[in-house]
């Protein structure tokens, strides 16, 4: 029985390695057959373009205004949401959920600023403080 268990458990562990590197396989198929010119990607290598066109074994990607590389289809890690794609070329922030409340972030941030900020006639009594005695 130990023998049987032995045996088997190497067996198992082999067939549980196929089927998730199978599973990945299709998953990356699928990715690169719902590839379409205007789609946002980021390659293996970290590079972020949009899609220009797509052939048979390769893909056209813009990485710049004007400059089309072509790639493997196998080096397009993942293909992004327009607006996830959008935020990371421009640098504009992700929509924040609507539960969130920037109004009284905003309210604490002018109170804090009105807070630290000295009017003239503020400027002007420190400044008579700091006098010598002598000179006023």
């Amino acid at each position: 029985m130990a023998n049987l268990i032995i045996l088997l458990l190497p067996i198992v562990a082999i067939f549980l390695m196929f089927r998730s590197q199978k599973k990945r396989q299709s998953q990356a198929q699928s990715m690169q057959a719902t590839l379409q010119p205007g789609a946002g990607v980021r390659t293996i290598g970290g590079l972020y373009a949009q899609v220009k066109a797509v052939n048979e074994e390769t893909v056209e990607l813009e990485i710049a205004p004007g400059v089309v590389t072509h790639f493997t289809k196998g080096a397009v890690a993942a293909v992004l949401e327009p607006l996830e794609y959008d935020a990371i070329i421009n640098g504009r922030p992700v929509e924040e959920p609507a539960d969130a409340t920037p109004a009284d972030e905003t309210v604490e941030a002018e109170a804090e600023a009105e807070s630290l900020s000295l009017t003239k006639d503020d400027a002007d009594s420190v400044t008579a403080d700091r006098e010598t005695p002598g000179t006023k």
